[in-house]
């Protein structure tokens, strides 16, 4: 087996190097030819663009692609359905938009070329953990490279059985992988997931605040308790409801420093949370968790937004309110 990767930053080296452990190899290219040749000296082989990545992969090839979502991937996969052959599939594994699965997939459809979009989980940790790959796309060649995806994923034993679970459902939803259906499937299943992943982020950041703000002047001195957050989470992380993976990075950086001073609480996205409240909205299904926990993240970024400054004159200017600058 072997795959062709356009892309090697923190997630496309580290796909890389967990390919090769399972012994498939790895054509790869990157625009900073030093990632390439570090990849190169641990047993991958360089190409020096991707004219040079295609020739040098077996047919029916096989291209992922592990670029940012927009521009990038857009001019990457145009690239691909000139230089691919019908049979050959080309791979999203980026946060794209699912619509532009969608249309990516027609076009290389019309000249015989597939196309996987594959949400692709696991961040900085995924070379030791595994990957949970969401596959949307034609089921030949999902077939086709199901020993890639499993290389990639966890493997069952990460999680317990799930009590219940049919002996003759999909064996590989336990394995950390699913074909999810149709183009867009996989890149719509992955919207979802870092949506909800918004919603959990953003509930247990107001939890901690809420236990560390028990302790503050804001509360009666009668009333005051003094907390210790990161001994909590320690505690939370074993037998509680909320133990989670998150809760085990929020307790490990608690641990190295209480206060989190080092981090700056600006808090970026993806894109993805946008576009799965504008689905939601489109399908008419409320999310309230969804959408606040998106908003949060803009207000983040804001220093004494104007929105706050309009509400303090607002309450000056009906009860006398004078907020202090």
């Amino acid at each position: 087996m072997q795959l062709g990767m356009v892309g090697l930053g923190r997630m496309g080296g580290n796909l890389v190097r967990r390919l090769m452990q399972a012994g498939i190899g790895c054509v790869v290219w990157d625009r900073d030819p030093a990632v390439v040749q570090a990849l190169a000296a641990e047993g991958a082989t360089p190409a020096k663009d991707l004219e040079d990545l295609v020739a040098q992969l077996a047919e029916p090839r096989a291209v992922w692609v592990m670029l940012p979502a927009g521009e990038a991937t857009e001019e990457a996969i145009g690239q691909l359905s000139q230089l691919l052959a019908p049979g050959d599939v080309a791979i999203d594994g980026g946060n794209g938009m699912w619509k532009d699965a969608i249309r990516r997939a027609a076009a290389l459809r019309e000249v015989g070329i597939d196309m996987l979009d594959i949400g692709t989980s696991g961040g900085v940790w995924g070379l030791a953990r595994g990957y949970c790959l969401m596959i949307g796309g034609p089921a030949e060649p999902v077939a086709r490279l199901d020993s890639v995806f499993k290389a990639l994923a966890p493997g069952e034993a990460a999680a317990a059985p799930t009590p219940g679970r049919s002996a003759e459902a999909d064996p590989r939803p336990p394995q950390g992988y699913i074909h999810c259906g149709a183009n867009g499937a996989g890149h719509f299943t992955k919207m979802v997931h870092n949506a909800v992943e918004y919603g959990m982020m953003q509930a247990m950041a107001e939890g901690l605040e809420l236990l560390r703000q028990q302790g503050s002047e804001a509360v009666a001195p009668e009333l005051r308790l003094d907390l210790d957050v990161p001994d909590i989470t320690e505690a939370w992380r074993r037998g509680s409801v909320v133990a989670s993976w998150l809760l085990d990075l929020t307790a490990q950086a608690l641990a190295a420093d209480g206060e989190l001073s080092g981090y700056s609480g600006r808090v970026g996205d993806s894109g993805e949370g946008r576009w799965a409240v504008q689905a939601a909205i489109e399908a008419a299904v409320p999310a309230p968790v969804l959408s606040a926990a998106l908003y949060s993240r803009f207000r983040s970024r804001q220093d004494s937004p104007f929105a706050d400054r309009s509400l303090s004159a607002m309450r000056n200017a009906f009860g006398g309110h004078l907020e202090p600058k």
